[in-house]
């Protein structure tokens, strides 16, 4: 049987996907909190908020990844980055899941990826798990009840965690799976709870389909000037540098915390929701993050919590440093129900520092820009990805390699042409360490972090004096107001100057090497900007 709102002519059985249960479509949040309660999903929390563990997944398989090779797309695929699948590993994957499918029930949601209409897609996501439903009902966004008589999807995802892969049949690396085929318009996921990839998966469909628009898709945050859109501003970088943290600013209207693309017509979100992490979360530091986490319908991933007074543990990480939680962009005071701003005046790269030596604020040429970009520096923080237990020093092109189909200079052009036409001024922050690396450094203070990039965006940075960075030449403030002299220059932060001085060329060479592989594809300007 089937239940809920649905297109009479975009039924499951129209696209040839028979034999199933009971099919939820377009559930709304009581009714998916509930099912997911009547199946012993996860357990309710304080205010309403659904409780989950997602087992041995509890982070992102990116090595089980897949995109298909076609005739259509093997030419713009990275395939250095991205694992290939044949199409008759694809189609055999899609026939054993359908099969394990068979008589199970399933929660269908008809939603939409990017909040300006001129460049969204409709996404369909048939999920074996309600709280899935309920987590991507969250972070994409909602067509109204009209709009779903009449839906069609673009793409459509299916999740299936309790189906395995077979990789000697499935053309796959093993019993968890990713697999993106283009020419069907289809992703399939299988072996794995953890729901980022959902989004995840979203959002390498629009890397890969928003560059031949003209259109820059972006791993980062935004939010634009409280009333005023055309000072907007973005924030690269993966998890756990502070994207989420950094752009809900109180001061400031949040666009949205995790993917975005830049058009003609400026700034769009991807999302309907945000999706951060928890780990010592608190009231005092991000109050409006941590109020989420009792709100109705917040999906909690992976939290240690009290089984009598369902009081959450943001310190207990013996599930995972990757806790999170989704919920709704709304629940969020300030932030833009449009989810657009304009084209964005200040560009932030954030990365995570563990080695000590990078300053908390740089400004950044148009072409350190594009190296920086193209570099990705950060550290893959604890939890984030399976097996990543401590900061681990890393390279993410375009910061977000995982998710980039396409090589890497097509995003980098991209970046490079939008900054020439709208001039935005271009920053590298450090949310990383500083007084020494990982085990003997401290991580730098959220509050002078975000006392410099209030400095940066209202424009209190344009005449300040600058020193030149002996190591990577961009220029960083000699003094800020409300910011420690010190904590501008790391080398007098560390107890050690010489040890400062030789990890800061460990550095060095760490960029150099990583950056090789792209001087055959950069102008000159850009390999000028690279470390020799």
């Amino acid at each position: 049987m089937t239940f809920g709102r649905v297109n009479p002519q975009f039924s499951l059985e129209d696209q040839q996907i028979t034999g199933l249960g009971d099919v939820y479509y377009n559930l709304t949040e009581p009714a998916l909190v509930e099912a997911a309660l009547k199946r012993g999903e996860g357990s309710l929390g304080k205010g309403g908020a659904f409780l989950v563990t997602t087992g041995k997944f509890t982070g992102r398989s990116p090595k089980d990844k897949h995109v298909v090779k076609t005739d259509s797309v093997a030419d713009s695929i990275w395939w250095e980055n991205n694992a290939e699948m044949s199409a008759e590993g694809f189609d055999a994957l899609y026939e054993d899941m359908i099969a394990h499918m068979a008589g199970k029930d399933y929660f269908v949601q008809d939603l939409v990826g990017g909040a300006d209409p001129r460049h969204a897609i409709n996404v369909r996501m048939v999920t074996e798990l309600a709280w899935h439903g309920l987590f991507i009902r969250t972070m994409l966004r909602r067509p109204d009840a009209e709009a779903i008589k009449e839906f069609t999807a673009d793409f459509t995802v299916i999740n299936c965690p309790s189906f395995q892969a077979d990789p000697a049949k499935h053309d796959c690396r093993s019993e968890t799976v990713i697999a993106m085929n283009f020419d069907r318009k289809m992703i399939l996921i299988g072996g794995t709870e953890y729901a980022g990839e959902n989004k995840k998966s979203v959002f390498t469909l629009l890397n890969y389909l928003l560059p031949e628009k003209g259109i820059m898709p972006m791993h980062c945050s935004a939010n634009h000037a409280t009333g005023n859109p055309v000072d907007t501003a973005v924030f690269f970088g993966l998890s756990g540098t502070g994207k989420t943290t950094l752009s809900a600013d109180p001061e400031r209207t949040l666009i949205g915390d995790d993917e975005h693309g830049w058009s003609d017509n400026g700034t769009f979100n991807f999302e309907g929701g945000c999706y951060a992490k928890t780990i010592n979360l608190s009231a005092e530091a991000e109050p409006e993050i941590y109020a989420t986490t009792s709100k109705f319908g917040t999906v909690i991933e992976n939290m240690v919590f009290d089984p009598d007074t369902f009081e959450l543990d943001f310190e207990d990480d013996s599930l995972t440093a990757n806790m999170r939680a989704a919920y709704p962009l709304h629940y969020i005071s300030n932030a833009s129900e449009k989810a657009v701003g304009g084209h964005p005046k200040n560009i932030i790269m954030l990365t995570c520092d563990a080695f000590g030596v990078l300053p908390p604020i740089a400004r950044l040429s148009p072409a350190q820009a594009m190296y920086h970009f193209l570099s990705g520096f950060t550290s893959k923080v604890a939890g984030t990805e399976r097996g990543v237990t401590e900061p681990e020093p890393t390279f993410s092109t375009c910061f977000g390699a995982p998710f980039m189909p396409r090589r890497p200079e097509v995003y980098g052009n991209l970046l490079r042409e939008k900054i020439a036409q709208h001039g935005a001024t271009c920053w590298l922050v450090n949310t990383g360490w500083t007084g020494g690396a990982y085990g003997t450094g401290s991580r730098m203070p959220i509050k002078a972090t975000r006392a410099l990039l209030s400095a940066a965006l209202e424009g209190r940075l344009a005449d300040v004096e600058y020193r030149k960075d002996p190591n990577f030449g961009f220029d960083v403030p000699v003094a800020v107001n409300g910011v420690a002299d010190i904590l501008l220059d790391p080398r007098r932060t560390w107890d050690d100057p010489e040890s400062y001085d030789r990890q800061a060329a460990k550095l060095v060479k760490m960029f150099s090497d990583n950056f090789e592989q792209y001087l055959p594809f950069i102008d000159d300007d850009v390999k000028a900007a690279a470390i020799s």
